[in-house]
């Protein structure tokens, strides 16, 4: 029984150093606008994008009241709070990237700002794995919360 024990240990041990592994060696994937628009999903469940075709993959745009430049700056906030790292920002494109606590996964979070219809279309993906358990649509939700918190002091 001890044996059993032990070898369950060892390769649960080994399962998770993989996973740290495959985690920390992922390349980022491709990311920026193609024809103005973030990039459609891969197909797969672990990303979300209010740009999709794929019904499965989308999720709402984040949209604002005020001057783009106000949003703008509340979107950045939003992302630093829920300790995201901004990697990427040109003109009307934002990247950032969210690192999981326990096993170091990396995910790519993109924004795309249309000023004139007052929305920032956001794109959130993993870099490993098929499924995400609904972690990347959860995270777009939460950025919602939060820009919209911001949103409305800012108005208030």
């Amino acid at each position: 029984m001890k044996s059993i024990i032990a070898l369950l240990l060892i390769v649960t041990v080994i399962c998770i150093l993989l996973l740290t592994l495959i985690s920390c060696t992922a390349k980022p994937p491709k990311t920026g606008l193609i024809d103005g628009r973030l990039r459609a999903c891969p197909g797969t469940p672990n990303c979300v994008s209010s740009e999709d075709p794929n019904v499965s993959a989308r999720i709402a745009p984040l949209a604002f009241q005020g001057p783009p430049e106000t949003a703008w700056k509340n979107l950045k906030e939003a992302v630093r709070d829920l300790d995201g790292s901004i990697q990427e920002e040109q003109g009307n494109y934002l990247r950032a990237t969210f690192t999981s606590r326990i096993f170091h996964f990396v995910d790519d979070v993109e924004f795309r700002m249309v000023a004139a219809e007052k929305l920032i279309h956001v794109r959130s993906a993993s870099r490993v794995g098929h499924s995400d358990l609904g972690v990347n649509r959860k995270r777009v939700e939460r950025l919602r919360a939060v820009f919209a918190q911001k949103e409305k002091t800012v108005h208030d």
